[in-house]
């Protein structure tokens, strides 16, 4: 409500006393226009009270919210429980439209200014991180994984004869069931291991398989730029110089690769020198909001949009809405300070891992393109049952460590991975990985190795 239009009695208040209050109205007003006018993020973040204003404010435009309503149709965004509505801060309507997530709904003019608004903020938030030359995104209301599937699926469409997708190995799941899910077909790609380098992406196999197979018969090729050491990020640069070379499209899962500054510049870098068709990260890793979500990303507008009208129907809005409070929250500002500090935290994390292992007989793997995971051998229990530590960890409230003993195997939808966890069939040295992520702080760092100092200790006496 704008009290400056409104003529509001001296009886009601002393004149003074209202113009007072309505100067201190106006500069968060001012903030709030410049935010739905520019649509860029604030330098610095909101207050939770301005933050909460506007969001009440766009979701009174839904029309499940006007006082006279009347819904006749099976789907009005009736909301039967107060606290699921107050949860929601009563957006029902989700959205996009059927078969197009980045349409205008006629029922929903808060939720589309909610959608579109966020998308044009991670959008600057992806450029102010190093991919300058990112044309569009938007945000899918689905997890990485299946986010990838949706890119997988709209290339496919493009290239109908296509079935193959050339894969460089990333022991996750989500990123191979994506391809799997999607009815095609993997040409999986080992990493390359040497003691100096970790793991990297097989160039020569990948431009093999490039001149093997009918170009029209590939969907993609399918890297990955975040993982667990002591896998690097594949060299997305040259692999999109392939992926020029041979006009294949090229698409990259990063999923919690947009904190990184090293990667971002990798992408842009890769988008100059060659190809990238899309690009996309999580929103919990990247941006600290409950899982969930994904923003699909890519260097022309069209492609973008491609994927947006391969999602069938509409979606929640609840990713948007927790998006666009946290990036209000944090402001420009805020998520830069929160990225310099991960940075500073991995050295630290580093720096004390090298020095647990000398002090251990053990090594931190060599891993230099990858600036987020690190790995530590478990030379010392090899022999043993090494996923204890593992257990160990987790009960004394340490969460996020794997144990990886290279001697798993793993089916899935009938692709058999040998020495499931390590990225590579020829790695032969156990370890744990451990991860400098966004939020994480120098006190849970120096708490994990007083803990994994006590796992040792116990292990060793009892196991060893």
């Amino acid at each position: 409500m704008d009290l400056s239009k409104i003529e509001i009695s001296d009886k009601l208040v002393p004149e003074n006393y209202l113009k007072l209050a309505q100067s201190a109205q106006k500069s968060k007003e001012v903030a709030v226009s410049e935010l739905l006018e520019k649509r860029k993020l604030p330098e610095e973040g909101w207050s939770d009270e301005r933050i909460e204003a506007l969001v009440a404010q766009l979701a009174a435009l839904d029309s499940n919210n006007f006082v006279s309503k009347v819904g006749l149709g099976e789907r009005e965004a009736k909301i039967v429980c107060k606290l699921v509505a107050q949860r929601h801060y009563n957006f029902g309507h989700g959205i996009g439209r059927s078969g197009d997530l980045l349409e205008p709904q006629p029922k929903a003019a808060g939720s589309t200014i909610l959608s579109n608004l966020t998308n044009a903020l991670l959008l600057e938030l992806i450029k102010e991180m190093g991919v300058r030359s990112c044309k569009s995104c938007f945000l899918v209301p689905m997890a990485t994984g299946m986010s990838l599937m949706l890119c997988l699926l709209t290339l496919r469409k493009q290239r109908p004869q296509a079935k193959y997708v050339i894969w460089s190995r990333i022991d996750q799941k989500s990123c191979f069931k994506s391809i799997t899910t999607a009815n095609l077909i993997p040409i999986i790609i080992d990493t390359n291991y040497s003691s100096e380098k970790g793991l990297t992406t097989d160039l020569v196999a990948f431009e093999n398989k490039l001149k093997e197979l009918n170009v029209d018969d590939i969907v993609c090729v399918y890297t990955t730029t975040s993982c667990f050491a002591p896998r690097n990020a594949d060299n997305i640069i040259e692999v999109a110089k392939l992926s020029a070379r041979y006009k294949v499209p090229h698409l990259v899962n990063n999923a919690y690769g947009l904190q990184s500054t090293y990667i971002t510049h990798q992408l842009e870098q890769a988008n100059r020198l060659g190809r990238v068709d899309l690009f996309v990260q999580s929103t919990d890793k990247n941006l600290m909001v409950p899982v969930g979500g994904a923003v699909v990303a890519g260097f022309q507008n069209e492609t973008v949009r491609a994927v947006a009208k391969t999602y069938a129907g509409r979606a929640s809005s609840s990713q948007s809405l927790d998006v666009l409070m946290t990036l209000l929250s944090l402001g420009r500002n805020g998520y830069i300070d929160y990225v310099q500090q991960r940075k500073n935290n991995f050295i630290y994390l580093r720096n004390n891992l090298i020095k647990f292992a000398n002090s251990h007989n053990e090594k931190v793997f060599e891993s230099k393109g990858n600036p987020i995971s690190l790995a530590l051998s478990l030379e010392t229990f090899k022999n043993t049952n090494i996923t204890q530590i593992g257990s160990m960890l987790f009960t004394r409230g340490v969460s996020g460590v794997r144990v990886v003993t290279c001697i798993d195997i793993k089916d899935i939808d009938g692709y058999k991975f040998i020495n499931w966890g390590t990225h590579s069939s020829v790695t032969n040295i156990p370890y744990l990985t451990v991860a400098a992520t966004l939020g994480l702080t120098t006190n849970e760092i120096d708490l994990f190795f007083k803990k994994l100092e006590d796992c040792w200790s116990v292990y060793n006496n009892k196991f060893v």
